[in-house]
């Protein structure tokens, strides 16, 4: 855990792995310049065509905003990205 100065508020790391499927006929590579920025906290990959997996390791002050904040930027480098799973399963 990091504290923050001000707040003492605690900021946790969490691991989590997203996969996204890409809009129709998108190329994964067009993108990586965009994610470059967004989501340096994360390793992307692909394997299958037309999906593209991310390996997260982000802080955030919980899981659910570390989870969301991963998937908000993404989607904004990705238009028209579509996220097919998250996990591990944070929902309890």
């Amino acid at each position: 855990m990091v504290k923050t100065s001000s707040y003492d508020e605690c900021l946790c790391k969490l691991d989590f792995e997203l996969i996204f499927k890409l809009p129709q006929g998108a190329q994964v590579d067009q993108y990586f310049e965009a994610l470059e920025s967004s989501c340096s906290d994360a390793i992307a990959g692909t394997g299958q065509a037309g999906y593209i997996v991310f390996d997260f390791s982000r802080e955030a002050s919980s899981a659910q905003e570390a989870v969301y904040s991963a998937i908000k930027d993404v989607c904004k480098a990705i238009e028209g990205a579509l996220l097919v799973e998250a996990s591990p399963d944070l929902t309890g």
